[in-house]
């Protein structure tokens, strides 16, 4: 059972990366820091089906192996997409067994604390303090663009238990 999940696992994460890599090539709005989300996507099913640590685990490879294929490794961009991993997983996981969240409420939350974390990591890094005023820019598309990521997650979850879960 242990190889069953790894492989499902490692197949999640480089779905991750290719998400993650395609999205990059989508504009959205033309305005910095704002993006769909869609390996977010992959963080929450693994949150659902498989918990917090592996989650986690999952969240750190991609950010790292996005980094070495894209961004750079220890990169600005490296940090904030790590910064913001850490603080989303952590409160979708939070949302989604704490609070009982919907699937879609736990992703707007993912969202809305991706870009927080995007932002204090901003702070720390670039040592300025004015680019607090940024949040609320980056809080009006975490809103839709978490609906949008939590619909396409709610659908494949529905589609993974109801086809997938005793045969993968």
């Amino acid at each position: 059972m242990e190889l069953k999940k790894y492989t499902r696992l490692s197949l999640l994460l480089a779905l991750s990366i290719v998400l993650n890599i395609i999205e990059s090539f989508i504009p959205f709005f033309n305005i910095p820091g704002v993006k769909l989300g869609l390996a977010n996507i992959i963080s929450l099913f693994v949150i659902i089906k498989y918990g917090i640590k592996d989650a986690l685990y999952l969240g750190v490879l991609r950010v790292f192996l996005v980094g070495m294929l894209r961004t750079g490794l220890f990169s600005t961009t490296f940090f904030f997409s790590l910064s913001g991993m850490f603080l989303s997983t952590i409160m979708m996981y939070i949302g989604n067994k704490l609070f009982k969240l919907s699937i879609i409420g736990v992703s707007i939350l993912g969202s809305i604390s991706h870009s927080i974390g995007q932002i204090l990591i901003a702070i720390m890094l670039l040592n300025n303090n004015t680019i607090i005023y940024y949040l609320p820019y980056l809080l009006i598309f975490s809103i839709p663009t978490g609906i949008i990521t939590g619909i396409i997650c709610k659908q494949i979850i529905k589609f993974y238990d109801e086809n997938l879960n005793n045969e993968l």
